[in-house]
């Protein structure tokens, strides 16, 4: 096999495990707090079942691992601002889980997911540029963080 090829398997892998591992982290926040804590709480018509949750977020953190790996191989000069966007939304990604699961701080993890929103929102711009496909990628993250920013909303107004 070709060195470049072995290459560019291991940056999307390096990728992948990075947008999982995002994942993972929330995850240390939020499984404990459903049965009691999220369980107890008042929310919205509109609210999912918990089961729903898992598969969308797995799809979604592949989508942007691809996102994240389209970005790397690129030469464009905003490369570098794309690369610090996409990290700074995977940060905030990662710690509205503790914020809102961990610390049950529904206020303040509006605020953050609003914030995360509008770094989801950056990056899509910013990739349009670099590859378009990249872009494309984020349209359901985009989708569904606005609809937990929807339920952030109805959850601390309810609650």
């Amino acid at each position: 096999m070709n060195k470049d090829i072995l290459k560019n398997i291991g940056i999307f892998i390096g990728c992948l495990i990075l947008c999982q591992a995002a994942g993972a982290v929330g995850t240390i926040a939020t499984i404990p707090n459903i049965p009691i804590w999220h369980a107890a709480l008042q929310k919205p018509f509109f609210n999912p079942p918990n089961w729903i949750f898992g598969p969308v977020w797995g799809i979604l953190y592949t989508l942007m691992a691809v996102s994240l790996y389209l970005v790397i191989k690129s030469s464009h000069p905003r490369r570098k601002l794309a690369i610090g966007i996409f990290m700074l939304q995977l940060v905030l990604n990662a710690a509205w889980s503790f914020l809102f699961f961990q610390y049950h701080l529904l206020l303040i993890s509006l605020v953050e997911i609003i914030l995360m929103l509008a770094t989801i929102v950056a990056f899509s711009v910013v990739s349009y540029r670099i590859n378009k496909t990249v872009s494309y990628c984020f349209i359901p993250y985009i989708v569904w963080v606005s609809f937990a920013t929807l339920l952030n909303v109805g959850i601390w107004y309810l609650n």
